[in-house]
């Protein structure tokens, strides 16, 4: 046989055994795990958005072929210290980052990353709309429905307990108030009171605001009431400010309930007392998310959720 017939002979061994290979991929199980892991699984596209909104943490994802999900390892700097570093591997879960024993109970949780804006002026709500709102706010499903996926916020703040977090909460102000926050949002929430406090100096309704404050509270280890769930002021990420006086007005759609058992969500914008829009501006833009947008309205409450205002 000459050379060249040998190498046709080798290049049709190799196209055989190519063909072979194909067909195995599609023909079992187990190939068929591969070609979808490899060659139709991308990285989930929302998990930019973590890497943005969290920029000193890696986000390292790679295709768990037994639980058909991406696992997405975290790595974060201890930040009391900035030296060490901590380690611990979530699955995607549909954008709910579980840890590997949750994923059978994934419809518990919410998704992480939602539109937050979402607030209907009452006076447009349909009847079935304010059912739901009533169904949604009732002690059983406050209780036992799903609620937010805390395992990735456990993570970053280092809230495995009262004692290990509060070695990360620093005392500090805001606006002439004493209260204590996470450190990893401290320089943030000063950054946000420089600002308001600017705007202050040539915007009489703003400087109002900051003169009518009673407190600014923050870190609390709590639960939210009537859930079992984390607060996440216990996280020392969300800040409540309070004024000296509602002037008749709504604040906080439980107070309300308690008022008005079955209308409380009817309680028109103008009669909820809120902060000025610009400084709800000055908020968002340093990725806090506030509670007014909520149905379940909490209107003096604000949230550090970057990922939320970058979706």
């Amino acid at each position: 046989m000459t050379g060249k017939g040998k190498s046709l002979l080798v290049l049709l061994i190799l196209l055989v055994l190519s063909v072979s290979a194909f067909y195995f991929c599609f023909a079992t199980e187990t190939g068929k795990r591969f070609i979808n892991s490899k060659l139709s699984k991308k990285e989930p596209a929302e998990l930019e958005i973590f890497r943005k909104c969290y920029p000193d943490l890696t986000f390292d994802a790679a295709f768990d072929e037994e639980v058909s999900d991406w696992k997405i390892t975290v790595t974060a700097p201890v930040f009391v210290n900035g030296k060490e570093t901590k380690v611990r591997d979530f699955y995607w879960a549909d954008g709910r980052l579980l840890p590997k024993e949750e994923l059978s109970r994934k419809d518990r949780y919410w998704k992480m990353i939602y539109p937050y804006r979402h607030l209907k002026d009452p006076a447009l709500m349909s009847g079935e709309e304010i059912e739901r709102v009533r169904n949604f706010s009732s002690a059983d499903n406050r209780r036992n429905g799903s609620g937010s996926p805390m395992f990735f916020f456990d993570f970053l703040y280092a809230a495995k307990s009262r004692i290990i977090i509060e070695d990360h909460i620093v005392n500090t102000t805001f606006l002439g108030k004493k209260t204590r926050v996470h450190e990893r949002i401290d320089s943030i929430l000063k950054q946000v009171e420089k600002e308001i406090l600017l705007v202050a100096e040539s915007d009489s309704t703003v400087k109002d605001f900051v003169a009518s404050l009673k407190s600014a509270d923050c870190y609390h280890w709590r639960e939210i009431a009537g859930t079992g769930r984390k607060s996440f002021h216990t996280y020392g990420i969300a800040i409540d400010l309070l004024p000296k006086s509602l002037g008749g007005k709504a604040i906080f759609w439980s107070w309300t309930k308690d008022k008005d058992p079955d209308n409380w969500m009817l309680t028109p914008l103008s009669a909820r007392w809120s902060p000025p829009q610009k400084v709800i501006d000055i908020f968002e833009n340093h990725g806090f998310i506030w509670g007014g947008n909520w149905v379940i309205f909490d209107n003096m409450h604000f949230e550090f959720h970057p990922e939320l205002l970058k979706n």
